[in-house]
């Protein structure tokens, strides 16, 4: 037992001998420094939790928002898209606004009473046709008008009309609006029309025509009243208000029946 002692004793002393020494004071030291290091880390740690726990909520928050945000932009898409529709600004398609459509219909119908008028006044030349295309894809169209020109075949801007031409066209269009309020309103009736000049651009067979035109719609109570300085209306009309300005007592008017 003494022996196995010793021979423990000798093995023990033999690895001592190899074993490097330490020093306990430096160890403790050390060991603090540690417990430094990790209380440390561990507040690190706390603190990158509590900013993961606020970043999850913002996360959370902003995903309520980002779907909010895309209900909402998929509703401006729509109104957006309707609103475009509506002002005639869809880019590459005709510029025509929910308004100017609806106005268009009813043009149209203006339109065709209107060249009842304006054929027989032309001589059968001249027939209105609304433009259906813009000068460009920047213009607003649907309003525009066009003349057809049936002695030689074409098709022009209404504008290029002469002064007696222009004149003829307006009468036509007003006595064509006339024609559809009446049409449209069975209890709207438009009895009275007056035409403010004008007729002085017309020649002979013009002035004929529009004559004939307004003598035309004067059947049963419908007055037309006719505002012009042309003397040659003056034997076509019967009743007449005639207006004479006098330098010293002023304008009179006198009323031939």
């Amino acid at each position: 037992s003494i022996n196995d002692s010793v021979a423990a004793i000798d093995t023990i002393k033999a690895q001592l001998e190899n074993s490097k020494e330490y020093n306990l004071a430096e160890l403790n030291s050390k060991r603090q420094e540690l417990e430094k290091e990790r209380k440390k880390l561990s507040d690190k740690a706390k603190e990158v939790y509590s900013r993961i726990s606020t970043n999850k909520q913002c996360k959370a928050n902003l995903m309520k928002k980002y779907e909010s945000l895309e209900a909402v932009e998929k509703q401006w898409t729509w109104t957006k898209a309707l609103s475009n529709t509506a002002n005639g600004n869809i880019s590459g398609k005709q510029k025509v606004m929910f308004e100017t459509y609806i106005q268009m219909n009813y043009f149209d119908r203006i339109i065709n009473r209107a060249n009842v008028r304006f054929m027989a006044m032309s001589g059968g030349q001249y027939e209105l046709e609304r433009m259906e295309q813009a000068a460009n894809q920047k213009s607003q169209s649907g309003l525009e008008l066009n003349v057809i020109d049936h002695y030689n075949g074409s098709k022009r801007n209404v504008r290029t009309l002469s002064g007696g031409e222009s004149f003829m066209a307006s009468l036509s269009l007003a006595l064509g609006l006339s024609d559809e309020i009446h049409a449209l309103s069975g209890g709207i009736r438009i009895d009275t029309l007056f035409v403010d000049e004008g007729f002085g651009a017309l020649d002979d067979e013009a002035l004929n025509q529009a004559i004939k035109a307004l003598n035309s719609i004067t059947e049963g109570n419908r007055l037309v009243g006719i505002i012009s300085h042309v003397s040659e209306l003056k034997e076509r009309i019967e009743r007449k208000i005639i207006v004479t300005k006098d330098a010293v007592s002023g304008s009179h008017t006198t009323i031939e029946i």
